[in-house]
């Protein structure tokens, strides 16, 4: 199998989550078009007509996209080790938790995305003061529900924790330290006891390794392309 994605992305952490602790092997691939990148997307196009990231590629050539659905194939498909819980409530709360990330937590992220694509002197430092309250207040969706055992559901890895770390890693790292705000778990108890014991989980904590690392490598050739822009002018 094949899977198209980018480490920037949070979307396919989720995908590497099952992959790593399935021990399956899977080629890792990063399409062109993506982030940063001015280049087409090209053939990617005729695996994922949608054009996001990830997408897996079957042995026999059929293509999947969708994040969740992917998940869920791969789930189905290779049962052991499960990366879900074993009772009908723990799935749901798998869900709930995955599903308050994609919808309220990366909607509150869309706005910093966007200025994060600026140059500074176009900063409006009040939007970015908002938008950032958003993003709190979204992860506060996830303090009711989060677990208390080291992981989102449950005494284990689930797919819930391969939604939520990514975007821990963005809200608790990479925004404060983009826009100098605050600290958004410093009113949330159990999400940041959360995040603090998901890391010592060796999956977990790759995936989060991973993120942080292909943040860096965006931070700095978007850097290294704003100096060639003033560079040629």
């Amino acid at each position: 199998m094949k899977l198209f994605q980018t480490y920037s992305s949070p979307f396919p952490t989720r995908v590497r989550l099952m992959i790593y602790a399935k021990g399956l092997e899977v080629t890792i691939i990063e399409p062109p078009g993506f982030h940063s990148s001015a280049e087409s997307k090209g053939d990617y196009l005729n695996i994922n007509p949608i054009g996001r990231v990830p997408a897996l590629v079957l042995e026999d050539g059929r293509a999947l996209p969708e994040s969740e659905v992917i998940c869920e194939y791969l789930e189905d498909t290779y049962p052991q080790p499960a990366t879900q819980p074993a009772d009908a409530w723990g799935r749901a709360q798998m869900r709930l938790l995955s599903r308050i990330c994609d919808v309220y937590v990366v909607m509150a992220m869309v706005p910093l995305f966007s200025f994060s694509a600026r140059s500074r002197k176009h900063w409006d430092p009040v939007a970015i003061r908002a938008a950032t309250d958003k993003v709190a207040e979204a992860l506060g969706f996830l303090e009711p529900y989060i677990g208390t055992d080291g992981y989102a559901v449950g005494q284990s890895l689930t797919q819930a924790d391969g939604a939520i770390t990514p975007q821990l890693v963005l809200a608790c790292e990479w925004i404060p330290g983009l826009f100098g705000t605050p600290d958004p778990l410093e009113d949330l108890p159990k999400l940041s006891a959360y995040w603090r014991a998901i890391q010592t989980d060796p999956i977990a904590s790759r995936l989060i390794r991973e993120t942080r690392d292909a943040i860096a490598h965006e931070q700095a050739s978007a850097k290294a392309q704003a100096s060639a822009a003033r560079a040629a002018t």
